[in-house]
């Protein structure tokens, strides 16, 4: 673990002149302050002082009104390459606490805390693989993102039919620099789509790897000319994005899918029934906007005419092979919130473990029955609201807030005129 004088020994010797503080607002949208190295020093005595507002950005109520402080996680430190070599910039994210130094129990990333100290206390432990997939467009005249591409790439294409594979390496390379393991990267099934793996890490880092990636992909992507999004279906008729999750749950540091092969063993089968036990509640939170339920639509679609294909595969794969055994979710996309969305899952899936029955089943049969996806966001929302797991590891304040929030976002679609409506309807009635 980094200390303040290694930070600033470091900020010093690289000639670093800027120093971003990040945290996520409940949505997992990323906000910043950015600092002078100069006052830097001051910043990890004193903290820095920030309206707790920010953190309800967008949401109709304000869940605390008073002054909150940034406690920067000193392991999370790290330049940013893309940025100038004359006066560089680095970054940290933090802790959002009360002045006290007590962490803000409304944080995302305290919630997530939470969630792992509770499932420490029961000798389980996790390692989580991200596969974020992301498209990448061209900016119009103004510099303002479009969802125009002018390449026919699909999966696993190379150039020069893959018209992004420059950027896609740069941005590769860029977070090699920032520290990232990549394990892989290629282009995915639509146009102008991209996936990059990194490697697993716990769980904390791993929500923080996930924010900075997304961060770090949008950036770099600017240097091209291309606006990268993780809107999870930016296209009608093209595949979505979607933001895998593996997890390897460990009890007493003994991964629990160990045990015969092609049969899943009863910790495997019981953490899984855990997660479909609350996956539309989940989904409030790992498929969060109107969009997200688009993409999950067409994945729905497309598993319903394979006859060797239940839908619980949809939502959940058991992988096997190159890595170390793991639980792959599928359903989350890129526009969850990490911290949210990790806590739930975890937390989930050990209700599953704790309320099993220790059966092992062969690994090909479904694993539970599955009531299906919500439809759109407002069942995602309305079933978070009647199922009480959702309060007990977010908080019944936090989630009050959440549901009013993204109910209020539901009502402003419907409320809204599409273009498809006009295009149907303008002219037949």
């Amino acid at each position: 673990m980094k200390t303040a004088k290694e930070i600033l020994d470091i900020i010093s010797a690289e000639g670093v002149e800027f120093i971003r503080l990040q945290f996520t607002d409940i949505f997992g949208h990323l906000k910043n302050v950015a600092v002078t190295a100069g006052q830097l020093s001051k910043v990890l005595v004193d903290k820095y002082r920030i309206d707790g507002a920010v953190l309800f950005d967008g949401a109709g109520t304000c869940g605390y009104e008073g002054e909150l402080i940034l406690e920067p996680d000193y392991d999370t430190f790290m330049i940013l390459p893309w940025r100038p070599q004359q006066g560089k910039v680095a970054k940290f994210m933090c802790d959002v606490c009360y002045p006290d130094g007590t962490l803000f129990e409304m944080s995302p990333r305290t919630i997530l805390k939470n969630a792992i100290d509770k499932a420490k206390l029961k000798g389980y432990t996790f390692m989580i693989r991200p596969e974020c997939e992301f498209f990448l467009f061209h900016l119009d005249e103004a510099g303002l993102p479009t969802t125009i591409t002018h390449e026919q790439a699909g999966m696993m294409d190379v150039g020069p039919v893959d018209l992004g594979e420059n950027a896609r390496r740069e941005i590769v390379l860029l977070l090699e620099q920032m520290g990232f393991e990549i394990e892989s990267s290629y282009h995915e099934k639509a146009a102008a789509q991209h996936e990059i793996d990194f490697k697993e890490a716990d769980t904390l880092q791993a929500a923080d790897a996930i924010m900075t990636f997304r961060f770090a992909v949008r950036s770099i992507a600017r240097r091209f000319g291309l606006h990268a999004t993780f809107m999870p279906k930016p296209k009608a008729g093209e595949a979505g994005s979607g933001m895998h999750l593996n997890f390897t749950v460990y009890k007493d540091e003994q991964n629990i899918m160990d045990g015969t092969e092609g049969v899943v063993n009863a910790g495997t089968r019981d953490f899984i029934n855990g997660i479909l036990k609350h996956s539309t509640a989940l989904c409030a939170y790992t498929n969060p906007t109107v969009n997200s339920y688009k993409r999950i639509l067409l994945a729905l679609d497309d598993a319903r005419v394979k006859s060797d294909y239940d839908i619980s595969t949809t939502y959940i794969r058991i992988r096997e092979g190159l890595f170390e055994p793991a639980i792959e979710l599928r359903f989350p996309d890129s526009a969850a919130n990490p911290y949210l969305a990790l806590a739930l899952c975890i937390s989930a899936g050990l209700e599953g473990i704790e309320s099993g029955d220790g059966a092992n089943i062969p690994m090909r049969l479904p694993i539970a029955n599955v009531n299906g996806m919500p439809q759109n966001l407002k069942e995602a929302v309305s079933c978070a609201g009647n199922d009480p797991f959702i309060g007990e590891v977010v908080g019944d304040d936090f989630a009050r807030i959440y549901t009013e929030s993204k109910l209020a976002e539901w009502n402003r679609y419907i409320r809204d005129i599409s273009d498809w409506e006009i295009e149907n309807y303008l002219y037949k009635y």
